[in-house]
């Protein structure tokens, strides 16, 4: 509390126990330091002639005994009870403001309390994001950051060390619950995970501190992220220590980083490492001679001091002394003389080498100082308003100047509250190292700050930690091992996201990177490698002459033209022979030329598909086998013709002549050329890349371009084919020595067969031995006929001369 008086009156300076208080828990070194800090702070702006000049601030302090209630009472009496000068004095004014409370639950208390009376809170240790609502606290200001910035940064140092599966430990109070809830919200944000949450009650029995170090030890993760004060978290610190349990990296907040309660030797077994973010720390000249020349017998009276001076030095002073004390002492047998030297004792008191909380006191004393040097020399009011009157002044006028607050101070730190009332989320990353047999140092790793841009925000010096074991190697805390490239995650059912089993990619799909939530498809001409990490081209897949079942396909149907030119040869050196003339020797070499065209167009359907093959592959078959069919018909009719007239009175030789012959071959076979033509101008075969069918590879083949107009010109060959059985049956018994029909008969049996024994074959051959199938059709079918036909003509001329007569021919068949 801050009463102004003119300088030079004397003001009143009282150490007073919390209005109702009988004995606290134990003597807080700690905050005893960060109370006389306070007071030298105020002490230097007295003495200081350009802030607040001719004004002298006065101060009461408090001990609430770190409760609820005492904190209540606390504010309520400040309230009440305000400050004084002494009596007679000029210009005496007092306005009621605290600097205070160190925790985030009695700042929330007694802010809830100022907020009644318009007093505003000025805290350097409450830290709970929770107080940054203007709306519950809007007279509440702090020098400490909000533990928003402190979450997020801990949050992203978990992530920068490749940690994912963490623990969290946090005082069952507004700071650590707060605390605990804001990181684990951020991280999970960043894919971390957290294996569990502990919970420090208060006053933890044995068997809840037993069940927490048993959460611990038996947790996979090896990384512990702590939110508590160092009074809370020390029972939990002594019974990991007592159960030994070591290997856990443990991340703390900053109320207990740089705590001399927990960094001990004792204690180092297991924190050894322990790295989390402290508050910006200074050097403060002359506050180490302050503290250790208090006197505990000086006025006013300090019972703190006292307390302090008995519990330092195992000794008590003499019952007169007046008894005020908040803390239950022990007696000593010893004496205090008031004599004693704290410079040569060593203690949490007077060690200054970690100034960090005692330097945000230093920022709430001179905030509230600035503010009251601006709102006494007001010239125009906030805002543009009036000033208020200065023998008046009322809390509440106080709040907007310490809104306004910006001033450099003497660490070269600029001082200023954003609109709730928080200061910049600046951080020291801290890690406890220690030599060979000497203490715990507080090393200076890094840093977070939140005003500069986010990619510059986090700066760790990773190579000058030194972590738990002594070791510079980061821990690795996850709950599954790194997926390596060629794998996915896959999350266990029940089981965090962070727990997964690594799960190859299947055939098509890759993941080039670690640790993938899903594996990446390959584009459509590509497909995953062995390994799964990457794509590579898929690999082409035809019928070459390369492959042996295309180039014995090929060489099949070489043979075939090769036989068919050879029959060719016999019947055109034997050309005028009665056999050769009585089979129609001009209908056989058409048919001849019909079945080497039959066997050549099979070529067209081995090699790479392209335009022009595939066009050719759908025509040359259609109209050779149209050729050859129509010529097979002709020589049917010729044989059923023939018979016929040797009927008496028969005419109808003649009307079934060599022209009529040649005109009957060219009308069936023209039919079909103008099928093909309709087909290659409306919608020709075209190459395509068939990729539905294998996934690992690319199909060439050729689309038929219209299935109609395919199936037409199968069906057309299909009807000369049934039509010339059907004709060739009838005529296979007509009485001749040799009937061609019966040989008709057979090549059109084969034939039939082969092609509706194709359509099933066809469908269901997979790529290239679709190709195949229609290929082996073809050879299949001409071979049927070319043997059929002209093997036994052959086999008469050459290796049976004696048949080849006229009389043979005409002679009539002997019946059985």
């Amino acid at each position: 509390m801050f009463p102004i008086h003119s300088k030079g009156v004397e003001v009143e300076y009282t150490f007073r126990t919390a209005p109702g208080a009988s004995h606290c828990r134990g003597f807080n070194l700690r905050v005893f330091r960060w109370a006389q800090a306070m007071v030298f702070f105020i002490e230097k702006i007295n003495k200081d002639s350009s802030l607040l000049p001719d004004v002298t601030l006065g101060y009461r302090l408090y001990d609430t005994c770190g409760t609820v209630g005492m904190s209540v009472r606390t504010a309520m009496s400040v309230l009440s009870q305000p400050l004084k000068g002494t009596e007679g004095s000029c210009g005496s004014l007092s306005i009621p403001l605290i600097i205070g409370d160190s925790g985030s639950t009695l700042s929330m208390a007694i802010s809830r309390t100022l907020n009644l009376f318009k007093v505003p809170l000025v805290s350097y240790f409450a830290s709970c994001a929770c107080l940054s609502d203007k709306h519950n606290f809007p007279y509440f200001f702090r020098t400490i950051p909000s533990d928003m910035n402190q979450a997020d940064a801990l949050a992203r140092l978990v992530r920068h060390f490749g940690w994912s599966w963490v623990g969290t430990v946090g005082a069952d109070d507004d700071y650590g619950r707060t605390g605990i809830d804001m990181f684990t919200a951020a991280v999970s944000k960043l894919g971390v995970c957290v294996a569990y949450r502990v919970t420090i009650p208060k006053l933890p029995t044995k068997d809840r501190l037993r069940e927490m170090v048993k959460t611990i030890r038996e947790s996979t993760a090896q990384v512990i992220v702590a939110f508590a004060i160092e009074e809370d978290i020390q029972p939990l610190i002594q019974e990991i220590v007592r159960q030994n349990v070591t290997g856990k990296q443990w991340v703390a907040s900053e109320a207990w980083v740089t705590s001399t309660l927990i960094s001990t030797q004792e204690n180092f077994v297991s924190l050894g490492g322990t790295i989390g973010f402290g508050i910006r720390r200074a050097e403060i000249p002359e506050l180490k001679h302050f503290l250790e020349n208090i006197d505990p017998l000086a006025t006013p009276y300090n019972p703190f001091a006292r307390e302090f001076w008995e519990m330092q030095f195992e000794c008590s002073f003499n019952t007169t002394v007046p008894l005020t004390s908040t803390a239950e002492l022990p007696r000593y047998e010893r004496t205090c003389t008031g004599a004693e030297r704290i410079g040569e004792t060593d203690s949490i008191y007077n060690d200054v080498s970690q100034l960090r909380v005692t330097y945000n006191v230093h920022k709430a004393v001179y905030s509230v100082a600035h503010a009251l040097h601006h709102l006494l020399g007001c010239q125009v009011g906030p805002a543009g308003g009036h000033c208020g009157d200065p023998q008046a002044l009322e809390p509440w006028q106080l709040v907007q100047y310490l809104r306004d607050v910006n001033y450099t101070n003497s660490f070269g730190d600029t001082v200023y509250f954003d609109r709730n009332g928080d200061p910049v989320g600046s951080y020291d990353i801290i890690n406890w190292q220690r030599g060979a047999s000497g203490p715990v140092k507080y090393v200076t790793v890094g840093r977070f700050d939140a005003t500069l841009p986010f990619d510059q925000q986090l700066v760790v010096s990773q190579g000058d930690i030194v972590w738990h074991g002594g070791k510079k190697e980061v821990p690795v805390s996850v709950c599954s091992i790194s997926c390596p490239k060629g794998s996915r995650k896959a999350t266990r059912m029940g089981q965090p996201v962070c727990c997964y089993d690594c799960v190859a990619c299947t055939e098509g799909t890759f993941s080039n990177a670690t640790d993938q939530g899903e594996c990446t498809p390959c584009p459509e001409d590509f497909w995953s490698n062995v390994k799964r990490d990457s794509c590579v081209i898929k690999e082409t897949e035809f019928l070459s002459y390369a492959d042996a079942f295309g180039l014995a396909l090929a060489g099949t149907a070489i043979l075939g033209t090769v036989c068919t030119a050879g029959a060719a040869s016999i019947f055109l050196r034997h050309r005028h022979t009665p056999l050769v003339r009585a089979n129609n020797s001009e209908l056989s070499f058409l048919l001849l030329l019909a079945l080497a065209l039959c066997f050549l167009c099979a070529l067209a359907f081995v090699g790479r598909p392209s335009v022009w093959s595939c066009r050719l592959r759908r025509t040359s078959f259609g109209l050779s086998f149209a050729l050859c069919l129509s010529c097979l018909l002709s020589k049917t009719m010729v044989v059923l013709m023939a018979f016929r007239s040797t009927m008496p009175g028969n005419q109808t030789a003649r009307w079934f002549g060599p022209v009529q012959q040649r005109l009957g071959v060219f009308f069936c076979t023209a039919l079909q050329g103008v099928v093909c033509a309709v087909w290659l101008t409306t919608a020709p075969p075209y190459p395509v890349k068939n990729t539905w069918l294998y996934r690992d590879r690319i199909i060439l083949e050729c689309h038929l371009g219209s299935v109609v107009l395919f199936c037409c010109v199968l069906g057309y060959i299909g009807g000369l084919a049934g039509f010339c059985f059907l004709l060739a049956f009838l005529a296979r018994k007509l009485p001749d020595n040799f009937n061609e029909a019966k040989f008709i008969t057979f090549s059109m049996l084969i034939f039939c067969a082969v092609w509706i024994t194709f359509i099933p074959a066809y469908v269901s051959s997979p790529g290239k031995f679709t190709v195949a199938v229609e290929i082996f059709a073809i050879l299949a079918s001409s071979f049927g006929v070319l043997l059929c036909i002209f093997a036994p003509k052959c086999f008469i001329i050459i290796f049976m001369p004696q048949k080849n007569s006229k009389k043979q021919l005409l002679s009539k068949r002997t019946t059985k």
